[in-house]
Parts: C-alpha cells; sequence; structure tokens
C-alpha cells in the first residue's frame, strides 16, 4: 500500500511542477484560436463590405445577373428593390437588392482589321476560304486495298 501512495504523490508532484506550462499551453492556444477567427472574419467582413458597395451603386441601365441566374436591365432603382427589364419593352420584375448577384459587361467588339482589298466580292471570299480549309484535310483511304498484304507466319503452316 505504501509504493501505491508513493507512485500517487510522484504523480502529483509532477503535475503540480508542470502547471505552469500548462496553463501557457492553453493561453498560446486559445490565443491562436482567437486570432484566426477574428482573421476570417476579417476577410468575412472586408467582402461583405465589397457586395454592399457594389449594391449601392447600381443604376438604371446596368446590366446585372440575378442570383438565380436571370439577366436583365435596370430600370428602376429604390431603396430596398430594383426593377429589372428582362429585354428591351419586355416584362418588368422587382427584385430586392441582396438577389443582384453581379453586373455584366457588354461584350467588347473588335474591329475587323481594314484589308486592301475590300472591294472584292463577298462570296468569291468565301469560296476561297473553304478552299483552303480543305488543304489541311488529310487523306485517309476508304478501304484496305493501300495497306501491305498481311505478313504469314511459319508457325501456322506446321
Amino acid at each position: 500500500m505504501t509504493e501505491l501512495s508513493a507512485v500517487l504523490a510522484a504523480a502529483d508532484d509532477a503535475s503540480s511542477s508542470t502547471g505552469g506550462g500548462s496553463n501557457f499551453t492553453m493561453i498560446a492556444l486559445l490565443a491562436l484560436a482567437f486570432g484566426a477567427f477574428w482573421f476570417m472574419s476579417r476577410r468575412s467582413r472586408k467582402q461583405q463590405a465589397k457586395t454592399s458597395e457594389f449594391r449601392n451603386n447600381l443604376v438604371p441601365g446596368d446590366d446585372v445577373m440575378t442570383g438565380s441566374g436571370m439577366y436583365g436591365t435596370i430600370v428602376e432603382v429604390d431603396d430596398e428593390s430594383i426593377t429589372l427589364e428582362s429585354s428591351p419593352g419586355g416584362p418588368r420584375t422587382r427584385w430586392v437588392r441582396q438577389a443582384i448577384l453581379k453586373k455584366i459587361e457588354p461584350p467588347v467588339e473588335l474591329e475587323d482589321e481594314v484589308v486592301d482589298g475590300d472591294d472584292e466580292d463577298p462570296a468569291v471570299s468565301e469560296a476561297e476560304r473553304i478552299a483552303r480549309a480543305n488543304d489541311a484535310v488529310i487523306d485517309v483511304p476508304d478501304d484496305l486495298s493501300s495497306l501491305p498484304p498481311a505478313r504469314k507466319d511459319d508457325d501456322d503452316t506446321k
């Protein structure tokens, strides 16, 4: 029995001597968890502020897409709602500001390079384009006549 009490006493002494270290470890883990939480929430707050600023700067004439995938042009902006027109002169629908997902930028039209021979007939140039497209086609035989004859092994005849 005395051996058991001696072991328990030694374990108690060991835990009391390292108790200060475990308190520091606990404080460090809590500080680390708090720091990680703060950084994650900071990023989220920045994103929310950016989204809120985007929705507050919408004006009539902007092309937008809603969260459900509907495309439309803003016709009217109220404090909490936005009226969209899905096609020019088409039906109008009201949406809450939070439903607007993103602004759609109109596609940039690239100007074609001006060629000196603009006087050419478009049908002729189209035919030339098709003829040049066929130049890159690889000619593949329709039958096996162009293949060399099959090799005959000596082992098959024995």
